[in-house]
């Protein structure tokens, strides 16, 4: 047979509404005949709570008084979950750094927004396109008089072979992302 919640809790040096709280989210489990064993129950304890950042870790002694934060008291020694809990809020930390980089970068119009980048790529392309298409018509009749050939039909075999050398640039495909 093991503690009340109210003797627990004096155990612990903690409110018994905290040793209710820690009962409610699983952070410590009741026998089956509804007491608390203390020694399992310390070392739940110690195991499912996390600790702040900038709070001191209580004294060694198990029954010592922790203080306690927002209802939630603080375990006799540091849990193995801790190290993650740091790992998470530097890995947060780094993240919020490399926003106010990007933000930054944006402010000074050091980056580029993609899809207008893609359309002003298009729009050159489709008018290196249209200066390609109409260039034998101004090419023939210069080429037709120094060359003495009939200009129809170097306009009519410039065009097929700009238009067949288009057709084989617009197959194609530029990789826009790397």
């Amino acid at each position: 047979m093991g503690l009340s919640i109210r003797a627990y809790a004096r155990h612990r040096g903690v409110s018994h509404v905290a040793v209710k709280k820690a009962i409610d989210t699983g952070r410590i489990t009741l026998e089956a005949d509804g007491t608390i064993d203390p020694v399992r129950a310390d070392a739940q304890w110690a195991k499912n709570t996390v600790y702040p950042r900038t709070a001191a870790p209580p004294k060694s002694s198990p029954s010592a008084r922790a203080p306690e934060e927002g209802g939630v008291s603080m375990p006799a020694g540091l849990g193995t979950g801790s190290a993650t809990l740091l790992q998470a809020r530097t890995l947060n930390e780094v993240l919020k750094a490399k926003i106010r980089q990007v933000e930054l970068a944006e402010k000074k119009d050091e980056l580029v927004d993609r899809a207008r980048a893609i359309a002003h790529v298009y729009k050159l392309a489709r008018a290196e396109r249209d200066a390609w298409l109409n260039w034998p018509s101004r090419a023939a009749p210069m080429l037709a008089a120094r060359f003495g050939i009939d200009e129809h039909e170097l306009h009519v075999a410039l065009d097929a072979a700009v238009r067949v050398h288009l057709e084989e640039l617009g197959e194609s495909v530029p990789k826009v992302d790397g």
